[in-house]
């Protein structure tokens, strides 16, 4: 059944989102979510990517012989990649060396090589374009979820913001180190999967039933 505009955008935001559902991009998830800042740019940074490397792979789609479209794709995400880590070097320094090398491994990340696989190649350019910045948008409402828990949990703090009162601290109250490690990050990434998963409709098994 052919999906509406609104049905393709929407999809990758919440019922088949690439962390909740499709368990892809865990890596940098782990990696960068100990601040909210670096979650919302790195969220933001792969929804251009994705959205526009859709477009341009669906335009050039007919073009392209089957024989090299892996190497097509890749070129195309990495131009996308350099012209983001470009940009977010030139005005948000701070928050690109946080990043490392995180921004560059978006040409790796399979949720923008997967999308361009599975939906920029069998589909026009408006379809494309909804799919990767849906998809992007579910990756970054991820990031930005694990990142808020992790902050306030782990640095009393929500965007740099110190949000817990020093009264609670003269009383007692201490910052959880886990939640600035990996693992801790895992288990929020964890949760999340079994919150999403665990709502009426939303389970691979559910859905394969349908």
């Amino acid at each position: 059944m052919k999906l509406t505009l609104k049905e393709t955008f929407f999809r990758g935001i919440w019922k088949e989102n690439p962390v909740a559902y499709q368990v892809l991009g865990i890596c940098s998830a782990l990696a960068v979510t100990v601040q909210m800042k670096t979650a919302i740019v790195m969220g933001i940074a792969l929804t251009v990517v994705t959205g526009m490397s859709n477009l341009i792979i669906s335009m050039l789609r007919k073009k392209i012989p089957s024989t090299i479209r892996i190497i097509v794709e890749l070129t195309v995400i990495a131009s996308l990649v350099i012209v983001i880590d470009q940009v977010l070097q030139a005005f948000l320094y701070d928050i690109s060396k946080q990043l490392s090398v995180f921004v560059g491994l978006i040409i790796t990340n399979c949720i923008v090589l997967g999308r361009a696989e599975a939906f920029a190649l069998a589909n026009d350019p408006l379809p494309s374009l909804l799919d990767g910045l849906g998809n992007g948008l579910g990756y970054g409402l991820i990031l930005v979820a694990v990142a808020f828990v992790r902050e306030l949990l782990g640095a009393g703090k929500i965007v740099g913001f110190s949000v817990i009162p020093q009264s609670w601290m003269d009383a007692g109250y201490s910052h959880m180190g886990l939640m600035v490690l990996a693992p801790g990050a895992f288990f929020i990434i964890g949760l999340l999967v079994w919150l999403k998963n665990s709502l009426p409709g939303a389970s691979r098994e559910e859905k394969t039933a349908q």
